[in-house]
């Protein structure tokens, strides 16, 4: 299989509960831009999934801004702009101010969790 490379703007985008997003499967893997609008709180979009909280494992580049992360343990973490990251099952995110990422999510646990929440948004 050929490798693939896009410009973030190149993939097909959408917009939940106000954060926009546009991702593609590469392999196992699929890879989204995301951008979330200063004030979003994605933990009532994840009730209903086990302890209420996303099962997904996350790696990516923080862009600009920062998100806030809260794990099942209580434990916190703040991804803020220019660093790497790894978010692992079992976290909810909220951001203060304008955030956008690049993620990787194995494609098997993050459909489950795009799924959860767009039923939650009809």
């Amino acid at each position: 299989m050929a490798g693939t490379h896009k410009k973030p703007e190149e993939l097909d985008t959408e917009l939940t509960g106000g954060i926009k997003s546009g991702g593609e499967e590469w392999g196992e893997f699929t890879v989204r831009y995301v951008e979330v609008p200063a004030g979003t709180d994605v933990t009532p979009l994840l009730k209903g999934m086990p302890g209420d909280l996303c099962q997904c494992p996350h790696w990516g580049l923080m862009l600009k801004g920062e998100m806030w992360q809260r794990y099942a343990d209580g434990s916190e973490m703040v991804t803020r702009e220019g660093e790497l990251f790894y978010w692992p099952p079992g976290h909810t995110g909220i951001n203060h101010v304008d955030a956008t990422f690049i993620e990787f999510s194995p494609t098997t646990d993050l459909r489950p969790v795009i799924e959860h929440m767009a039923r939650l948004l009809e």
